[in-house]
């Protein structure tokens, strides 16, 4: 009995070090903005994650950064800025166009075009070996009266 009751203790005791992050503003507006920012900043250390879901420590530490820029009373572009400025553009969720990136928006639209213009080409080219000419017909005739000479002997 003893030891059922020791482990149930350590059970349950390990749901007191669970910690949640608080964060406290002076305005709901403030607030508001934190939320919006993690939730659009990319962790740089996870694939796909935003820094509100990421548990990496880089995560925790732009969170606190973003606290910190919020509660100063810098604007989203601004913090957005910032943390391009430190971490590239891979940190925000929608990169700018610029020369450097401008291929990577062009690209997937030109590689549909190029698909649809491949299969265009392709049934033209398909739809021209399909017409049946003459000389198709009448090599048809000979088969058939070929196959019928060797099916009656």
């Amino acid at each position: 009995m003893r030891i059922l009751v020791i482990a149930l203790s350590i059970f349950f005791a390990a749901n007191v070090l669970a910690v949640e992050e608080k964060y406290d503003f002076e305005t709901a507006q403030q607030a508001a903005l934190f939320t919006e920012l993690t939730k659009e900043l990319r962790c740089p250390k996870c694939q796909n994650q935003n820094i509100a879901d990421s548990d990496a420590v880089v995560a925790k530490d732009l969170r606190d950064k973003v606290e910190e820029l919020v509660k100063a009373g810098q604007s989203k572009d601004e913090v957005i800025d910032y943390m391009i400025d430190r971490y590239g553009y891979f940190v925000h969720y929608q990169p700018p166009v610029t020369p450097a990136t401008i291929f990577l928006w062009i690209l997937p639209g030109f590689i549909v075009v190029a698909g649809f213009a491949f299969i265009i080409v392709r049934q033209k080219k398909a739809a021209q070996k399909a017409t049946w000419s003459d000389a198709d017909e009448q090599q048809l005739q000979g088969l058939i009266k070929q196959y019928k000479r060797k099916e009656s002997a």
